[in-house]
């Protein structure tokens, strides 16, 4: 305790804050990485005039509540007041579009990386780069505001992420780390930067609508892990601490997306290392040894936050589903007059998956609250279907939607172990994995593979970004990551691994083939509701 007091006091430390597209959570560490103090704020996208969107208020609103949480939480374990760190680091859902004009006005409402109204842009732009270009990057959405002729566009003197943002308005840089880099266009994993080559066949390619600008000009400069990204103003001191306490002056690791804080949390930014974060949306990483054989629309090309090539599968909806179901059910249980704690509720539901039949006993679940590339739909209808024969009870129809929130996960994974893709170890962090061994079951049966979950994999992805902004301030000269978080964070941290049976690995098989045969339920869903 009084190591730690001496940490916060002398600012000996490194503040992680991640926007998840359900919290806003902060994490404070010491220089052992372990956990001081947090804090969290709730949040929810809206679906406004069919995007789906934050508004910038919520987006200031929600930060200062989860930091003010976090100096709370500090003064009620140390009795102390937080008014230095060591170093910051903010993280964000990666993707979507923030667009600027040159006095820094916001040009349109945020579009997330849940919309999928960009299918034009999108594939012209995949067969222009000769690389996959989901429809939820930034490139994407510019192309396609573009073709649409957007009033807005001549106006554009900044595109950025969120996290890109919110580092842009606490420290005044216009900075983006190399991995949220890559989920905007295409970047060269040698230069650790945009691609010089895309960004010339951009500029040629829409060249004929007469722009005012060049893409170099509006993107922000990409750094590596490690590298100095500003220090925060003072301007910014009371934007995050409207009370005054923060001093400024704090420097600022690179802004990461939540796939390279994922990485970083999990230990999994080495060549054939892999991770799969599941929660509101769910993406496998894997740190790939060489390029894909071909392009796939189902595998997106991103780096590690120091620029290693890695493929990501990534689906827009995992548990979002089951959160309504649950909260089905706590309904039912206060209208019987019983209180249930929210962790009680998921594990009992969770812990009912495991007396489930292993294919889910004939029950089929498609968990779509908004469109899903990886299985070809532009917008979702969450649909629970079963045959009048087949009896319905708690164990199968739990492990039915926890398999449904890996199954279109399972289309990339199929297609990365068909490029035999080595992975020796793939950990698991979210949600998802909170309730012990049940979502490794479910996973681990979906690919085949063992599956580890980590000590820490609770703190998540906000953990991993305070581990980026300790990086930059305590690792010793010339040391990589990869060691520094071999060596320095994980060398004693231990977790549980899961591997699946023979039966569990059937079950899923079955379930998966009727999963996508029954897509066509789901399409005429959307048709028709």
């Amino acid at each position: 305790m009084s190591d730690r007091k001496h940490w916060i006091a002398a600012g000996q430390t490194a503040l992680g804050i991640e926007f998840g597209s359900t919290r806003i959570k902060a994490v404070l560490i010491g220089p052992d990485h372990g956990v001081l103090a947090v804090g969290g704020h709730n949040w929810e996208n809206q679906l406004v005039d069919g995007v789906w969107t934050y508004s910038m208020e919520a987006v200031w609103a929600g930060l200062q509540d989860a930091y003010a949480e976090l100096a709370k939480d500090v003064r009620a374990r140390y009795d102390l007041e937080l008014s230095s760190i060591g170093s910051i680091g903010i993280s964000a859902m990666m993707h979507g579009y923030l667009p600027f004009d040159a006095e820094g006005r916001q040009l349109v409402p945020f579009r997330t990386w849940r919309n999928t109204m960009t299918e034009q842009a999108a594939a012209e732009l995949t067969a222009l780069f000769e690389q996959n270009v989901p429809q939820r990057w930034s490139i994407a959405h510019l192309g396609q505001a573009i073709l649409n002729e957007e009033p807005h566009v001549p106006q554009i003197r900044f595109l950025t992420t969120l996290e890109g943002y919110v580092h842009w308005q606490l420290t005044g840089e216009k900075v983006i780390g190399v991995g949220e880099a890559a989920g905007m266009m295409p970047v060269d994993s040698t230069a650790c930067d945009f691609s010089a080559e895309a960004v010339e066949k951009f500029d040629a390619y829409f060249a004929k609508y007469n722009l005012p600008w060049k893409l170099g000009q509006i993107l922000p400069k990409a750094l590596v892990a490690g590298q100095p990204a500003g220090v925060l103003t003072q301007a910014g001191a009371k934007r995050l601490d409207p009370s005054g306490k923060l001093r400024p002056g704090i420097p600022f690791c690179p802004p990461e997306g939540d796939v390279g804080t994922g990485m970083t949390a999990t230990n999994s930014v080495g060549p054939r290392t892999g991770n799969v974060s599941a929660g509101t949306s769910v993406f496998a990483q894997v740190v790939l040894e060489k390029p894909l054989s071909k392009v796939y629309v189902e595998i997106d090309p991103l780096t590690t936050p120091t620029g290693v090539a890695v493929g990501v599968v990534h689906g827009n909806n995992c548990t979002s589903d089951i959160n309504a179901w649950a909260g089905l059910f706590r309904q039912f249980a206060a209208a019987c007059g019983l209180e249930v704690d929210a962790n009680a509720l998921y594990t009992t539901l969770f812990r009912a998956a495991l007396d489930g039949a292993v294919d889910g006993g004939g029950l089929m679940s498609f968990p779509f609250e908004s469109g899903e590339p990886l299985v070809g739909l532009a917008e979702g209808r969450p649909l629970f279907v079963r045959k009048p024969s087949q009896e319905l009870r708690l164990g199968d129809f739990m492990r039915t939607h926890l398999m449904s929130a890996m199954a279109s996960l399972k289309v990339g994974m199929d297609i990365l172990r068909d490029e035999n893709v080595r992975i020796d170890t793939i950990y698991g962090h979210g949600g998802y994995f909170k309730t012990p061994e049940v979502g490794q079951r479910i996973l681990a049966a979906a690919i085949n593979a063992p599956i580890t979950v980590m000590e820490t994999a609770g703190e998540g992805g906000a953990w991993g970004m305070a581990l980026l902004a300790g990086y930059m301030c305590w690792r010793d000269e010339g040391q990589t990551l990869e060691d520094y978080l071999n060596n320095r964070v994980f060398a004693h941290m231990t977790g549980s691994t899961i591997a699946p049976t023979a039966a569990e690995v059937a079950g899923f098989e079955a379930y998966y083939k009727r999963f996508l045969g029954g897509l066509p339920v789901e399409q005429a869903a959307v048709a028709q509701l």
